[in-house]
């Protein structure tokens, strides 16, 4: 984390926060600028947020404030938002989306007034991502929404030396297809690659290691192995394992009996399912005292970002920084 913090502070974005009338927002915002990690817009009523900010003795002094009911300046976004190709919404159904701040902040960030929108503090994952898909849109090579969380793992050493790992989908596919099972697979590899600097090396995970059981669950995940090999033969993606299988060298020594990058070595573990995620990640979290930020949603053209509503604020800070290092790469052609 502490790379992912310094390649934020080296390249600082403009991150838009929708939901800066919270006061658990407010402190990581003033905690990402007081830092230098981020430059940040608090869009919505100026009013209440400086009202906040008074009452919780933030320090706003880095803050630049846009009013999303200012007149001039929405219409300015909104006449560059219609010129864009592929919009779903016209012109009247837009104006009257702009007066939510989330919806605003997204306009912002497809018109290139800002380059991350960061929210979920105040509303659920399905909020943002229903927000985010219309109003940005998916990416051009890839059809499903998906989501991954890097886990910082404060007791474990990792085949490649590192305590970081990344996870997925842990927040947002519910019971992904063999497809779409490999688009979150190659997804998370280039965030991976984007985020860390690090070589993706991404284990497909099942209850099952190359055959040792069957059945339909363990042929969804060969099968988007195979899938996800076809469309992206320069990415490190194996599998099925089993976890151990994934991350213990010796015991994918025992049980994988052919040659792999991946095995014993992974850095990223897709989970063939939601159940699976997102019991997993709570897992680490509790008994492994993992830090896990995220979720960093996947499949965007931009970089749209999703927080916890009970994430602590240093997650927050972490998955701001985190954004705006994707961002920087996204503005460079890297993902």
């Amino acid at each position: 984390m502490k790379n992912i913090f310094a390649k934020a502070k080296a390249n600082p974005k403009k991150v838009a926060f929708p939901e800066a009338n919270n006061p658990k927002m407010l402190e990581a915002m003033e905690k990402v600028t007081k830092e230098g990690y981020a430059q940040a817009l608090v869009v919505g009523n100026i009013d209440e947020v400086k009202k906040l900010v008074k009452e919780n003795k933030i320090d706003d002094s880095n803050f630049k404030y846009v009013d999303n009911l200012d007149e001039t300046y929405s219409n300015n976004v909104l006449q560059r938002y219609l010129k864009l190709p592929n919009i779903i919404y016209g012109e009247k159904s837009l104006t009257r989306r702009m007066k939510d701040p989330l919806y605003f902040a997204l306009m912002m960030e497809a018109v290139g007034d800002v380059d991350v929108t960061f929210a979920g503090i105040n509303s659920s994952t399905g909020e943002v991502i229903y927000a985010a898909q219309t109003i940005i849109g998916l990416e051009d090579n890839l059809d499903t929404i998906s989501s991954i969380g890097i886990a910082e793992m404060p007791n474990y050493t990792f085949e490649n030396g590192t305590n970081i790992i990344a996870v997925g989908d842990c927040a947002v596919c519910t019971n992904p297809n063999a497809s779409e099972l490999a688009s979150i697979a190659i997804a998370a590899c280039d965030t991976m690659k984007a985020v860390t600097g690090f070589e993706p090396k991404c284990a497909m995970l099942s209850y099952s290691t190359c055959g040792s059981g069957s059945g339909e669950l363990v042929d969804k995940v060969v099968s988007a192995v195979k899938i996800a090999k076809e469309k992206r033969p320069d990415l490190k993606i194996d599998g099925e394992f089993q976890l151990d299988s994934a991350i213990v060298k010796e015991v994918a020594e025992k049980k994988v009996k052919r040659e792999s990058e991946v095995a014993g070595n992974a850095n990223i573990l897709i989970f063939p399912d939601l159940n699976a995620g997102n019991i997993g990640v709570k897992l680490i979290q509790r008994f492994g005292n993992a830090n896990a930020y995220g979720p960093l949603l996947q499949g965007f053209k931009k970089i749209c970002c999703d927080c916890s509503r009970g994430a602590p604020i240093d997650e927050m800070v972490g998955n701001i920084a985190i954004s705006v290092v994707r961002a920087g790469e996204k503005e460079n052609g890297k993902i």
